[in-house]
């Protein structure tokens, strides 16, 4: 790191200094994390478990079950201690790892939702070859490919972020160290970085939504020639659960990035964000398991073992 750079730390001024509200959002995001924690473990525990869950779709599903608990882990708990012991002070080198981890794997996320929506795409519009396409081989490279897109572009930012002097002030105005957050207290010429980091943000957000839109036109041609209203139904349970991720995920997305600068705030950016890196993670496993009945049927027949192995 540069010479220059003073800043040794950063102090991040979290989403209300109202200390009547520090208790109550507390107790909130303590419930959400929570919530999280049990939802996306048990989902992975559960496709783990149980054999029938060994298939292509619920490979990715464990897979983002792990991305959501990684990504709301680097940030949920420090705003809990923030909201609890009033510890608002991060480290230099603790900015740098919490920025690292979620940008990394939430950029994973928008890659495994990419790779799901083939997966879909393949399992509606050529099933009889699905076996033969979803291949383990193909579903382990797609899923590293996810990984490796995640951990590279979070670098990019990383270095992009920190190779810039932080010599002003250190007050960050979110309740993590989000990339354009930190970013805009340097005092370097940060017009490159800010560049820099548009054009990675665009074109992975702009590649998942063009891979994700065609498959899903797809899905709804095929779904349209069907004339069995079985096929038809099954067809659309299959897609139910994926397609309302999508929404969620990228609907937040777009709402971030895509409005007016005229109505463009650091407090929407902070809902925006609270949405994001705690409840989607909080929601995925939720939407999974109550649209899906080869999730519920595999909690049923858990529970059902429990209480067997307890003698219930």
């Amino acid at each position: 790191m540069e010479n220059t750079t003073e800043v040794t730390e950063f102090i991040l001024l979290g989403l209300t200094n109202n200390p009547e509200l520090q208790v109550p959002l507390f107790i909130m995001f303590t419930v959400i994390y929570l919530i999280t924690l049990i939802g996306n473990l048990g989902i992975m525990a559960l496709i783990l478990l149980d054999s029938c869950l060994h298939t292509p779709m619920y490979f990715f599903l464990s897979n983002l079950s792990l991305v959501d608990l990684c990504y709301s882990s680097a940030v949920t708990p420090k705003v809990m201690a923030g909201f609890l012991l009033g510890h608002k002070v991060i480290s230099y080198s603790a900015c740098a790892a919490q920025m690292f981890i979620f940008v990394a794997f939430a950029t994973v996320e928008n890659y495994l939702l990419t790779c799901m929506a083939y997966d879909r795409y393949v399992a509606v519009c050529k099933p009889l070859h699905y076996t033969t396409t979803m291949t383990t081989d193909l579903c382990a490279f797609l899923a590293i490919g996810s990984y490796v897109c995640g951990f590279l572009n979070a670098s990019i930012h990383i270095g992009d972020t920190f190779s810039l002097s932080f010599c002003e002030s250190n007050e960050v105005h979110h309740f993590f160290c989000d990339v354009p957050a930190v970013m805009v207290l340097s005092c370097s010429d940060r017009h490159v970085s800010e560049m820099a980091l548009l054009y990675a943000a665009s074109f992975n957000v702009s590649f998942a939504l063009l891979v994700i839109l065609i498959s899903y036109v797809f899905i709804f041609i095929t779904i349209l020639k069907m004339h069995s209203s079985s096929g038809y139904q099954k067809a659309l349970t299959t897609c139910a659960s994926h397609f309302t991720a999508v929404t969620i995920f990228y609907g937040t997305v777009i709402f971030m990035y895509l409005q007016p600068s005229s109505s463009h705030s650091m407090d929407t950016d902070k809902i925006s964000s609270v949405f994001y890196t705690m409840v989607i993670p909080m929601l995925n496993p939720l939407v999974y398991s109550l649209r899906n009945k080869e999730v519920k049927s595999a909690l049923m027949k858990v529970v059902l073992e429990a209480k067997l192995f307890l003698g219930l």
